[in-house]
């Protein structure tokens, strides 16, 4: 039995993120909309992780990824919310409304509904904006959750793992 809520992997992933973050004297922020708050939730799971986390945003609506991070509604309607161009906006929305140095947005089709033929169940994008960095770095991935009930959680699992590796300094 775990001391952590969360699976090792991701709690020892946290546990650097803090670490490192701290050491180099950096606040993050996080938008989360598939992974629903997982990222923030593993590193509050580390003990200091006050003195990293800024806060975190978990926009799982269209409307919300608009109200609170102020993504451009005409983003979501050309390119989608599963889209690089939604992730930028969101990354830039949750620095422009903290006090962090570093933030991370996550967006992506967790299923086992809602995939398309362009994208698919697994489909996640993601984005990091830095305060000292021009334009926010993109990435789009696509994780196999494999068949049956687990197949959400796991990749909700593999985001939020890849997500914290972004944190890294």
């Amino acid at each position: 039995m775990s001391d952590y809520l969360l699976p090792d992997d991701i709690t020892r992933l946290a546990e650097r993120v803090i670490a490192e973050n701290a050491e180099a004297g950096r606040k993050v922020a996080l938008a989360e909309s598939c992974t629903g708050g997982l990222v923030a939730g593993a590193l509050t799971e580390v003990a200091g992780s006050s003195a990293v986390l800024d806060r975190g945003f978990v926009t799982y609506s269209n409307e919300a990824k608009m109200e609170s991070l102020g993504v451009a509604s005409d983003i979501i309607e050309t390119f989608g919310a599963v889209s690089i161009a939604c992730v930028w906006a969101m990354a830039q929305g949750a620095l422009e409304r903290s006090n962090a140095d570093v933030a991370v947005a996550i967006s992506g089709v967790a299923g086992p509904g809602g995939g398309t033929t362009i994208k698919p169940v697994g489909t996640v994008v993601f984005a990091r904006a830095t305060r000292d960095m021009g334009e926010p770095e993109g990435e789009l991935r696509h994780f196999d959750g494999g068949e049956g009930p687990g197949a959400r959680a796991s990749i909700r699992r593999q985001a939020t793992l890849c997500a914290l590796e972004l944190l890294l300094p």
